[in-house]
């Protein structure tokens, strides 16, 4: 005990500022040679890898890294076109600036800055590690030896290192790059290579948030009716789901196996092959318009308005969810329903209380209990729900009194993202309605979450 106490005061020693301060000429020659403090002491592997990791950063700023960071600010000033040459008479295709580029390369180049950050940390606290073993007459281990701890006491930095780098890379990064975009006028109107975008500042907010605006105009409905589905979507599917469960989970009730196959064989068909077939069997020509005209519930060419009507539309995407959703509810709320301590319904029987009695104070607050955090997510999943509405509707019925039309009475804000950059090429906008949403969901998440019981009393129901 008392030996590992004392590694752990070796080990608080050995930090940046310790180095710079404390350390030897070697070590302190290392903040700007790296690699120095190890060659002085024999470690000559990790040197190596420290000095080619300086020469290799120095060599990629030289290249593309100070010369994207001094384009950033402009985001590029020669555009791309054609130019008269007066010495041969001809005009000529000239190569200009690429705005996008410039913008992804200045972010890679802060990237590249903060990971060389890292290893010139790592770098002086090796040397500074080395120096203190030294003179405390320590063996100071050797290339392969201080390799071999990363597959040992050193496995978990080994292995975190690639899914870390992935979620930087792929992840991170490309977030960053979105996010910038929101600060630029990129749309269609400026697109590289031909045409160069600038930053504009916060002017992007502004259009998207002022309710005067076409962009305000068509915002804050689309956000509206986004919440409205959401919470629609999210609640009934829980609601029948839970209903579902409690009506199979009874004792009186006989076949449960079949009861519940016949539900969740549903989800064995794709969910975008189901939506794709209601899209086409809800059409005014559709089955189901067919099927009630041959009944004759329906006049000849006459069909009713379930993807053309604003109000019907909405009512279909909602209830469409239903089936493809209450299976997968009923599967959560079974396998809860099944775990409620029978103790809890035995005691609340010998003290009285009737079924509903029952429900209502041991039941739905132990499912709440258990599923609130699974509720907060399904909500921020179906805010951001787009194969549901993009396969059935695909935003219809559509408006003229929308931006620019790109979107439709039933698209939410994810489905107008979509439309915006995909189709429309205005990627600025789709870049702030992108963090818009995630500022939305993000604190409305937070928020609830902390006022659940699953939050506050932990132990709750053990």
């Amino acid at each position: 005990m008392k030996g590992k106490k004392k590694s752990m005061e070796f080990q608080t020693e050995y930090t940046v500022m310790n180095g710079l301060k404390k350390g030897d000429i070697y070590t302190k020659l290392s903040a700007v040679i790296l690699g120095m403090g190890n060659f002085a002491r024999k470690e000559i592997g990790k040197g190596i890898l420290f000095l080619l990791s300086e020469i290799a950063f120095i060599a990629i700023m030289i290249g593309f890294g100070i010369p994207s960071l001094v384009m950033l600010p402009s985001l590029g000033t020669k555009e791309t076109g054609e130019v008269f040459n007066e010495a041969t008479q001809v005009y000529e295709y000239v190569q200009g600036d690429n705005s996008m580029l410039i913008l992804l390369y200045g972010i890679v180049t802060f990237f590249l800055i903060g990971f060389f950050v890292v290893i010139w940390r790592a770098n002086i606290k090796s040397a500074y590690k080395a120096q203190l073993k030294k003179e405390r007459g320590q063996a100071i281990p050797t290339f392969r030896q201080e390799m071999s701890t990363y597959f040992d006491s050193q496995l978990h930095k080994t292995l975190l290192f690639f899914p870390v780098m992935g979620i930087l890379i792929f992840t991170i990064m490309p977030l960053i790059f979105m996010i910038s975009m929101a600060f630029t006028n990129y749309d269609r109107d400026h697109q590289p290579p031909g045409k160069l975008f600038d930053w504009i500042g916060l002017s992007n907010f502004g259009m998207v948030l002022d309710f005067t605006s076409d962009l305000g105009k068509t915002f804050w409905p689309v956000l509206g009716w986004t919440l409205v589905w959401a919470v629609f979507a999210t609640f009934l599917n829980y609601i029948f789901g839970m209903v579902l469960a409690l009506v199979i989970n009874r004792k009186e009730t006989k076949f449960k196996s079949f009861w519940r196959f016949g539900f969740v064989v549903s989800i064995a068909v794709p969910s975008f092959v189901t939506l794709l077939i209601m899209n086409q069997m809800l059409q005014p020509n559709g089955a189901i318009n067919v099927l009630l005209r041959e009944l004759g519930f329906l006049a000849d060419g006459a069909s009713l308005p379930f993807l053309t009507d604003v109000t019907w539309a909405r009512v279909t995407v909602i209830v469409i969810n239903l089936w493809v959703g209450i299976p997968y509810t009923m599967l959560t709320m079974t396998g809860i329903l099944q775990n409620i301590p029978t103790d809890l319904y035995e005691a609340a029987k010998i003290d009285g209380a009737n079924s509903m009695k029952i429900f209502w104070q041991i039941t739905i607050p132990y499912m709440l209990f258990v599923t609130a955090p699974s509720l907060i997510t399904t909500f921020v999943g179906n805010v951001n729900n787009f194969n549901v509405i993009y396969l059935l509707t695909g935003g219809a019925p559509s408006t003229m009194e929308y931006y620019k039309m790109t979107a439709g009475k039933t698209d939410l804000l994810v489905t107008w993202l979509y439309k915006l950059t995909i189709d429309n090429k205005d990627y600025s906008f789709g870049a702030v309605i992108g963090i818009l949403v995630f500022v939305i969901t993000a604190t409305s998440s937070l928020l609830v979450y902390r006022r659940t019981a699953a939050y506050k009393n932990e132990e709750g129901f053990q």
